[in-house]
């Protein structure tokens, strides 16, 4: 399966590719940007184990792709991963009517601290719209571009799950 990951999970971020294909005898192969890879992966509970090239990550996932937190050695970074499939499946959605409308959704479960803005705002790419607390660390929900928000759909101290629809933007 072909993937496309990016460590910038903003949209326009240029995505690295990665292909992984399970072989029969239950190893990974993998290449990156056509460059193979040696990996491996343990599953420990809620962490997988990851051993890349000889050097071993224990790695903690929250959300659900594409946009996914990533925690490992105690560093918490922001990835986007899509799959062919996603893209495929993305693509076939975005021509249906309301493709103007630009969805933020909570890239993880988590509670809204603070709403930045108001409907009829213009933001700007980048710009922190709202700060969503997942275990015990608060993280900005950025634009991914310039736009102007149409509608606020949370309050603050509202509880969200990943992927609830959090703002529209136009």
């Amino acid at each position: 399966m072909r993937y496309f990951v990016s460590l910038d999970p903003a949209a326009t971020a240029t995505p690295k590719t990665v292909d992984i294909r399970e072989l029969p005898n239950g190893t990974l192969e993998v290449l990156l940007e056509g460059r193979a890879v040696e990996v491996d992966v343990e599953r420990v509970g809620n962490v997988l184990s990851i051993r890349v090239d000889g050097q071993v990550v224990d790695l903690t996932t929250e959300g659900s792709p594409p946009e996914l937190g990533a925690i490992a050695s105690g560093h918490r970074s922001y990835v986007r991963v899509e799959s062919e499939r996603q893209r495929a499946a993305d693509a076939a959605k975005s021509t249906k009517s309301g493709a103007n409308d630009k969805l933020v959704k909570a890239p993880m479960p988590g509670r809204v601290v603070r709403v930045n803005v108001k409907p009829g705002d213009a933001v700007t790419k980048g710009q922190a719209l709202l700060v969503l607390e997942a275990m015990k660390m608060e993280n900005e929900v950025k634009a991914k571009d310039a736009a102007t928000v149409r509608e606020v759909l949370v309050a603050e101290g509202a509880t969200v799950e990943a992927n609830a629809k959090l703002l529209v933007l136009e």
